[in-house]
């Protein structure tokens, strides 16, 4: 039987206030201490995150792994393999969890313990625009595949499922070069072995990302080479052509915002959300020519 019932991985990069807010909210769960442990990875920052972490260390049941920085899929996956929690639950270190967090996660997994259960993430920063819009179109996707009977995407920010699976399944795909379009691969994974989602809205978490113009754009850029490698890697594994979502999916992203804001702030956000395709389909396409470039032959 393992020691915890659940395992926290939590993989960072180069933010230790970040960390430590994270870890500050996980002192405050209302779940049993000695159910849970939290693994911390450092995928290789420039400075050492131990001096974050220790003071955390005689609240929660607490390990530091570091890495060669190698992206978070791989991060994730190494934390997963330390883990002696009979469910892993991951979340990320710009994220706070509500105290009931666990909780929640819990009663799903009772009901449904072979379940990958997701819960629900919130924008802890309303007043930056571009960290709302990121946030209403994460909402939108929820909303999207998620309204149906079955659940299809849960972001990797917020979500619980048995280790043993877990391992079973082969963890996240580490040929995803940045943190964008693993967690959706991971999902697309797992229904295809004909496992269950399931969604628990109480399970709560504060997302603090900040957002400029130029980070958003980044973000958004970075989303659509994740889904170049995302449809590339489906196709290998499924053998299936490339599905386009229909113009009702992109019309009713673009209108989401103006149903939830007032009437200016919605116009803006719907802008936001539009330029957020255009990046993300630049990235879509940036990312297709480099993996069509050729080496360059050594001279």
């Amino acid at each position: 039987m393992a020691p915890y019932v659940f395992s926290i991985v939590i993989p960072t990069y180069n933010r230790p206030e970040r960390l430590a807010s994270c870890l500050l909210s996980l002192t405050r769960l209302s779940y049993p201490r000695d159910r849970f442990e939290v693994i911390v990875v450092d995928d290789g920052s420039a400075q050492s995150m131990a001096p974050t972490v220790e003071p955390f260390e005689s609240a929660l049941t607490l390990t530091l792994l570091r890495q060669v920085n190698s992206g978070p899929a791989q991060a994730r996956n190494a934390g997963a393999a330390r883990a002696q929690g009979q469910y892993l639950m991951f979340t990320d270190d710009d994220c706070q969890p509500h105290p009931h967090w666990l909780n929640a996660i819990a009663t799903e997994l009772e009901q449904q313990p072979q379940a990958l259960v997701g819960g629900h993430t919130l924008n802890a920063l309303p007043s930056n625009m571009f960290s709302t819009a990121s946030q209403l179109l994460i909402d939108y996707l929820y909303d999207y595949y998620n309204s149906r009977r079955q659940p299809s995407f849960f972001a990797s920010n917020n979500f619980a499922l048995s280790s043993e699976q877990f391992r079973q399944l082969g963890g996240f795909d580490t040929t995803f070069p940045l943190a964008a379009g693993e967690d959706r691969e991971f999902c697309d994974r797992w229904l295809q072995q004909g496992l269950p989602m399931a969604y628990a809205p109480e399970a709560r978490v504060d997302h603090s990302h900040h957002l400029s113009l130029r980070r958003f754009w980044r973000q958004h850029f970075n989303y659509g080479r994740g889904a170049y490698c995302f449809h590339q890697v489906r196709a290998r594994r499924a053998a299936e052509q490339v599905k386009v979502e229909p113009l009702r999916f992109y019309w009713q992203l673009l209108t989401y915002p103006l149903a939830r804001q007032f009437q200016v702030r919605g116009m803006v956000l719907s802008g936001l959300l539009f330029v957020s395709q255009v990046a993300n389909v630049t990235g879509f396409f940036w990312e297709r020519n480099q993996q069509k470039v050729p080496p360059t032959a050594a001279s």
